[in-house]
């Protein structure tokens, strides 16, 4: 494998989450394949940004190769894909990874999404992300099918290296030529800093990124690993109900996008084949008296109800013909290529 070069994006917003971002920074400092540099881009909080650019200074000489950190504010509107764009428009690598703020990586997290680039084709590589609960263990009737509920890994993903229509957010990389040819993440769609735990932004770009490179392949490698912290909010029922109403007004806005073909055709094998699968291990679970079976038989019965009605109320709501804003993605200064993939 000829070295390859990443810029790590790291997208931060509360100084609540100080002790997580310098873990996962550090956990970007320690990686196996060193990464050219870390982008920590904040979203409109100017102590935070004074704080964190004390902490890394600018120009300050790096000790050894992966130690370069910068620290930019977001350049465009509040949220986290005009945050994403102004990392990518500032990355000097060949390929751009994203972390979650409140996320550690594995040693081998860059080397292993850096293995999936041996095929030109390749524009994307996404990694496995595992849960981290405030509690310390999984609730009960918390099912494994909607772990993305918590940014996370959910049962129904394929394993290995394998092909996909989308990689997860919160641990993914792109070929820099990918934004080059399509743009940025769109910002009207995703979180903004608002009530309403939105998402599906890189589902979007992804969808975008096919439709313009025809070629272009998508992977998933299971072997590049972050894990991810659940604070006890989010371990409740009522954040997992108000989470899954967000992802149906999120998938009708990249519906909007990119039409309800490509916009819902992975989510239409899920719904038809993973979650019933889930309801009858549940069922039969709670018919062999395990803990939480029927709790998480009835939880993905909620789900589903709450993403559909979340999909109604978005597509009664939201305007047909209506706009993104996708970039451009304008590069800073010369990005430095790492060879022939």
């Amino acid at each position: 494998m000829s070295h390859r070069t990443f810029s790590v994006v790291i997208c931060v917003y509360t100084e609540d989450r100080w002790t997580d971002i310098l873990a996962a920074v550090e956990s970007v400092r320690r990686q196996s394949l060193p990464a050219l540099e870390t982008l920590v881009v904040v979203d409109h909080d100017a102590r935070l940004l004074d704080r964190l650019t004390e902490e890394f200074p600018a120009g300050r000489e790096a000790a050894s190769p992966g130690e370069e950190v910068r620290v930019l504010a977001n350049a465009g509107p509040r949220g986290l894909s005009a945050g994403r764009n102004t990392g990518v428009a500032a990355a000097l690598g060949e390929f751009v990874a994203f972390l979650d703020d409140d996320a550690v990586a594995e040693r081998d997290w860059l080397r292993h999404l850096a293995e999936g680039y041996g095929d030109p084709r390749v524009m994307a590589v996404g990694g496995r992300t595992l849960p981290v609960w405030a509690s310390g263990r999984r609730p009960a009737w918390f099912p494994e099918e909607f772990d993305w509920v918590v940014g996370c890994t959910y049962r129904g993903l394929p394993a290995g290296r394998v092909p996909v229509r989308n990689v997860l957010g919160g641990n993914a990389s792109f070929r820099r030529a990918a934004f080059d040819a399509v743009g940025g993440f769109a910002t009207g769609i995703g979180r903004d800093g608002g009530r309403r735990p939105l998402g599906c932004e890189e589902t979007e770009l992804c969808i975008r990124l096919g439709r313009a490179l025809p070629d272009a392949v998508l992977l998933i490698d299971d072997r590049a690993v972050i894990h991810h912290k659940v604070p006890a909010a989010r371990e409740s029922f009522r954040y997992f109900r108000t989470r899954t109403y967000a992802e149906g007004l999120s998938k009708a806005l990249v519906s909007r996008s990119v039409g309800s073909g490509k916009g819902l055709e992975t989510e239409r094998r899920y719904t038809t084949r993973v979650l019933p699968a889930g309801v009858l291990r549940g069922l039969r679970d709670a018919l062999l008296g395990r803990p939480g079976g029927a709790g998480r038989a009835g939880a993905i019965a909620v789900g589903v109800a709450a993403a559909a009605a979340g999909y109604a109320a978005a597509r009664v709501r939201t305007r047909p013909g209506v706009a993104f804003s996708y970039g451009p993605i304008t590069a800073h200064t010369p990005r430095l290529e790492g060879g022939t993939p």
